[in-house]
């Protein structure tokens, strides 16, 4: 009969953010700006095409469909704009459209995901993924998030040797 020990579980990841927390808007001023135009400019439709009668006296089952498009347009609109990114001395936190934590002792890996350039449009995101496999993405808009993204990678990275 083979006896196997169990291994040891990993040494959990420390992270100190500079100033011991550093947090700021998770999406630019300009994608937020995108995002009004967007969701103001379909609800402006909605309403030109109800009182011009295009969609029938009554709520049917279109009308009710482009009611419900437009509910969550204006949800997610909302989170987008009052979403936050926070790094504290527990973890990683966003509020969005559901709220995200990630304590840093749980990490396995993360990457900063973003296109040069384009930050002021496209925020930056960090892929974090946990030892168990489970992963999660933060966004960052301000250079202080992304300074504490760059070197939580470099800190993880040589924590972990990968």
């Amino acid at each position: 009969m083979l006896n196997f020990t169990p291994l040891p579980p990993p040494e959990p990841f420390r992270f100190n953010p500079e100033g011991g927390s550093v947090s700021g808007p998770a999406f630019s001023r300009t994608f937020r700006f995108i995002a009004t135009l967007i969701v103001g400019g379909c609800a402006a439709w909605f309403a030109q095409l109800w009182t011009r009668g295009a969609l029938g006296t009554s709520v049917g089952t279109g009308t009710g469909w482009f009611i419900a498009g437009l509910a969550l347009m204006a949800w997610t609109w909302w989170s987008i704009m009052v979403s936050t990114t926070r790094l504290d001395p527990r973890g990683l936190h966003q509020r969005w459209v559901w709220n995200k934590d990630m304590p840093y002792d749980d990490m396995a890996y993360v990457r900063l995901i973003r296109v040069r350039g384009f930050s002021w449009l496209i925020a930056p995101r960090l892929y974090v993924r946990t030892l168990a496999g489970k992963f999660t993405v933060f966004y960052g808009a301000t250079p202080a998030l992304i300074g504490e993204f760059e070197r939580m990678g470099k800190e993880l990275s040589a924590f972990r040797q990968f």
